[in-house]
């Protein structure tokens, strides 16, 4: 189902209009019917404050029930501060910006995990920070939109050439496709959609490194 879809089956489950979830969280009227892929995060939340029952990770993806079980004061302090997520033996994995990933040139991600949304996705082990892709410099392999399941690597780490990493870098945080260049210093890096040339990064300008092993494609 679509997100649209998934809204509909939960003002189906509530027995409101769609015009009265729509209203009950601040949203125009209309808006959930005119839903293409997905919904931004500031929309989510509106949503979840406005129906703290429903589970935000199910809404967006469809993982999970879409209502919220109540966890044990065990479970919420096993939990600690991911305690309003369903319980799972999962880790959650934060869901962050390309700017909030920035490393101030300290050579680390920084994944603020208690100030990010939080998802569940138990196909992506090993995973420790979710990005969203903007732009279309990586299509086909991925568009504008879709998630991207990232796990941190040290900064002398060995390429694994033609693979995509995340690099936090002088020039800002890219998504892109990384070759051998022509000497030991720099690293060649690729666009997937042949509109982008592909330009040599010299090491010491890459702050941090992440490898992309899994993504998530909103229909």
């Amino acid at each position: 189902m679509s997100v649209k879809e998934r809204l509909k089956q939960f003002a189906g489950y509530k027995k409101i209009r769609i015009t009265a979830l729509e209203e009950a969280s601040g949203l125009s009227n209309g808006y959930i019917n005119n839903i293409r892929n997905s919904i931004s995060d500031q929309k989510l939340e509106q949503i979840v404050r406005a129906f703290p029952d429903l589970d935000p990770v199910w809404l967006r993806m469809g993982v999970g029930e879409m209502i919220k079980t109540d966890p044990t004061e065990d479970e919420k302090a096993e939990g600690g501060g991911f305690s309003s997520l369903p319980v799972t033996r999962h880790k959650p994995i934060p869901l962050i910006s390309m700017d909030a990933m920035a490393g101030d040139g300290q050579g680390e991600l920084q994944v603020m995990g208690y100030d990010s949304e939080q998802f569940v996705i138990p196909t992506f082990a090993g995973a420790e920070f979710l990005v969203t892709v903007r732009g279309v410099s990586m299509f086909p392999k991925y568009n504008s939109g879709d998630i991207v399941a990232c796990k941190r690597l040290s900064l002398d780490t060995f390429f694994q050439w033609n693979k995509v990493y995340v690099l936090d870098t002088s020039q800002g945080a890219i998504i892109k496709r990384v070759r051998k260049a022509g000497d030991s210093q720099h690293v060649l890096i690729v666009s997937d959609n042949e509109d982008y040339e592909p330009f040599e990064l010299h090491r010491s300008e890459i702050r941090a490194i992440a490898i992309v092993i899994g993504v998530i494609r909103l229909e």
